[in-house]
């Protein structure tokens, strides 16, 4: 089973028995912001990305792609070498290159703001960067009525019960019926972790056959 936008909502307004148009109205923000929990609690192959950048001489900043979410690595790229930087606290970059004059081939990176990363020593050169990190795909919500995406193709499950959590805290239902989505969302997670951070991250000819913890 996959959602589109406009299943979605269906399955929202029936699970839920509502079609008041404040509700109807919020359908959007609700799967927007179980799109968002998603993201932000499992990590799935699908938000892996790479992508280069020309760093500028005596620039310390290095600008984030518009999509970013976490990065995973950022290395100087010459003659097909990568030598890959170290993610610092911000505290760091200050105390090991304070001043701007400080130049050299960056060996550090950190996360300075929502648009940029901050390099040390600041660049000699107009380094070529590569950065592999997490982007943030497409929400469902953004397209036509009948597009997919990731999520709701390959965990629709997970998709549908964060919006029903969310639906069930607007419309202000009891605990009980809160608390019964989002233990299907927590459910649901649960099966994707096991997924896309635990069989995708080994495989059966290094680890034999997946074992999992008995309790």
């Amino acid at each position: 089973m996959s959602w589109t936008l406009s299943t979605l909502k269906t399955a929202i307004g029936d699970y839920l028995e509502s079609s008041e148009t404040t509700f109807t109205n919020n359908l959007d923000n609700f799967i927007k912001e179980s799109e968002s929990r998603i993201l932000n609690l499992v990590e799935i192959t699908d938000q892996r990305k790479n992508v280069q950048a020309t760093g500028s001489l005596s620039n310390r900043f290095l600008a984030m792609p518009t999509d970013f979410l976490a990065p995973m690595s950022l290395a100087v790229v010459s003659s097909s070498t990568y030598d890959y930087l170290d993610l610092k606290h911000p505290s760091f970059m200050r105390e090991y290159s304070p001043t701007i004059t400080s130049t050299g081939k960056p060996k550090y990176y950190s996360l300075y703001s929502q648009e940029s990363f901050s390099l040390s020593p600041v660049p000699d050169a107009a380094y070529t960067f590569e950065l592999h990190y997490l982007h943030k795909p497409a929400s469902l919500t953004i397209g036509s009525d009948s597009g997919t995406t990731v999520l709701s193709n390959d965990h629709p499950d997970a998709l549908l019960y964060g919006a029903l959590t969310e639906g069930a805290v607007f419309l202000k239902e009891s605990e009980q019926t809160i608390a019964m989505f989002e233990n299907r969302f927590k459910e649901a997670i649960a099966r994707m972790k096991n997924i896309s951070e635990g069989r995708d991250t080994r495989d059966e000819y290094r680890y034999d056959s997946l074992r999992r913890r008995v309790t």
